[in-house]
């Protein structure tokens, strides 16, 4: 009987046991987590935060579910050693767990940039269930909130803070919102409608400094603003977690190196989702997560299945707008584009060698998966260029 261990049970850990399972019916599966819940939805956090959501609604798969798969679960465990030499990890309580085939999926984790009082109460990232619930006990007895960076789970915190009736004050570094969605027009339209609902920015701005003897009370930026904040949430992006992939002296850059099958430097290891790097790309998205996965999955239970990459393609609601994109947004405007634009739509469609490589649409999305997949054939559109938002 085969061991199968995966570490981490977001999207790419859950996938991949669903899929061992489908090909293996009787191997042992264990899936090991920091964390205290099932697979919940991440990107539903911020509904939770705004009280929209109970905890219960968030996961996406119930105990109950692990158990008819007879995939064992095991909660609130820390993997802090492993020895690949003898396939076996090592738990924060010192057991050992072996297994024929590892599976390291343990996402990413929210960065904190070295900012001179970083370490203060009343600073939160939003990147777990347990960040969600500090953030929402925390903010019962305060007002007002600094967002730190302009990145989409921020953003939504931020945005169900401001339901609570907080006062929202957003501080990013780039001239506009969202830079990895949005180019400058569509960041300008995104950001007005964002005033429109209460927001305040500083884009282009830097934090010096969070200020406060034991607990925040403002935050210093470096042209000289005090802003006022109880409160302070920081959005500036994940990195992958690779403590484990160094623990087992796997090949790593920004993420764990994988090839088409999902397998690492090592015999018998893979990895997929947030943690894993494929062609020099760490994806970072739920799409490739869930592709990784399962792609991961079938070949630990002896199958045969190849990754190709993940068209890196998002649909979003940012604060009740939506918002799609994929591709090349052409930021700097250097490639062919077809733009449609009014008070609450922005849209862009950008060409190259009448080809799609890339997309935004903010506000209505309609269309997008047609536009993808026009884009991930590389299919001629100089036929249809002028008709490509009415099609």
């Amino acid at each position: 009987m085969t061991g199968y261990l995966i570490i981490g049970n977001g999207v790419a850990g859950t996938t991949a046991a669903e899929n061992i399972r489908k090909l293996d019916k009787t191997g042992k599966i264990t899936v090991v987590t920091e964390e205290s819940t099932p697979f919940y939805y991440r990107m539903r956090l911020p509904d939770f935060v705004s009280g929209d959501l109970t905890e219960d609604k968030l996961n996406a798969k119930k105990e109950a579910w692990y158990k008819d798969q007879g995939i064992d679960l095991t909660l609130n465990t820390r993997i802090q050693g492993a020895n690949p030499g003898k396939r076996a990890v090592t738990t924060h309580s010192n057991q050992e767990i072996p297994y024929d085939r590892l599976l390291v999926a343990t996402g990413s984790r929210s960065f904190i940039p070295p900012v001179k009082g970083a370490d203060k109460k009343g600073v939160f990232a939003l990147r777990t269930i347990q960040d969600a619930r500090n953030i929402v006990a925390w903010s019962k007895n305060i007002q007002k909130v600094v967002l730190i960076g302009g990145g989409l789970l921020g953003l939504e915190a931020g945005n169900a803070l401001r339901n609570l009736g907080k006062k929202l004050t957003v501080v990013e570094f780039f001239p506009r919102l969202l830079p990895r969605q949005l180019d400058v027009a569509g960041g300008g339209r995104l950001q007005t409608m964002m005033e429109g609902k209460g927001f305040s920015f500083r884009l282009g701005a830097k934090t010096q400094e969070i200020k406060g003897e034991d607990r925040v009370s403002g935050v210093l930026l470096e042209g000289g603003e005090l802003l006022q904040a109880e409160m302070v949430i920081v959005s500036a992006g994940v990195r992958p977690a690779l403590e484990l992939a160094k623990a087992l002296n796997l090949d790593h850059d920004k993420g764990v190196k994988v090839d088409e099958e999902m397998k690492t430097s090592q015999p018998g290891i893979y990895a997929a989702g947030d943690v894993a790097e494929f062609k020099g790309i760490p994806y970072g998205i739920w799409t490739a997560a869930t592709e990784q996965g399962q792609i991961a999955g079938i070949n630990m239970a002896g199958g045969n299945a190849l990754y190709k990459g993940t068209v890196m393609a998002n649909t979003l609601k940012v604060v009740g707008v939506d918002l799609a994109s994929a591709g090349n947004i052409d930021v700097e405007n250097k490639l062919e584009s077809k733009v449609l634009t009014d008070q609450k739509v922005y849209k862009k469609i950008v060409l190259e060698n009448d080809q799609i490589v890339g997309c935004i649409m903010l506000g209505d999305t309609k269309g997008f998966t047609k536009i993808t997949k026009l884009m991930s054939e590389k299919q001629n559109v100089s036929q249809i260029k002028e008709k490509l938002f009415s099609e």
